[in-house]
């Protein structure tokens, strides 16, 4: 969602808000309007705070990204998952060759 309407939603959620609290906490015209408009500005102001924050964490992280040394590790982590698994194929292989020597052995000795 845009910064924009982010803003004009909550701004329209404050409105909303303060009406239904004036409403129910005011007895007369210009009490609800001091609520509804308190709310909403409160709202207003509240959502900017917000968009600042968001777009300030973003814009930082942006920027503070070392790439390199990410890929570096990444290649590292590569390296190690293909001697395991070579280790974890020959590890296989051997046992695939126990299990027919086994089998080959148990046939041998029944008959």
């Amino acid at each position: 969602m845009l910064g924009e309407n982010f803003v004009y939603f909550f701004t329209v959620q404050g409105f909303f808000i303060g009406i239904i609290f004036g409403v129910l906490k005011s007895f007369d015209a210009e009490g609800l309007l001091t609520y509804t408009f308190f709310i909403t500005i409160f709202f207003y102001l509240f959502s900017h705070i917000i968009i600042a924050f968001y777009y300030k964490t973003v814009t930082a992280k942006t920027y503070y990204f070392p790439k390199n040394l990410h890929e570096k590790e990444l290649d590292i982590f590569v390296r190690e998952i293909n001697k395991r698994e070579k280790l974890i194929d020959s590890a296989c292989k051997i046992t695939d060759v126990a299990v027919k020597m086994n089998t080959e052995d148990r046939v041998g000795k029944k008959s």
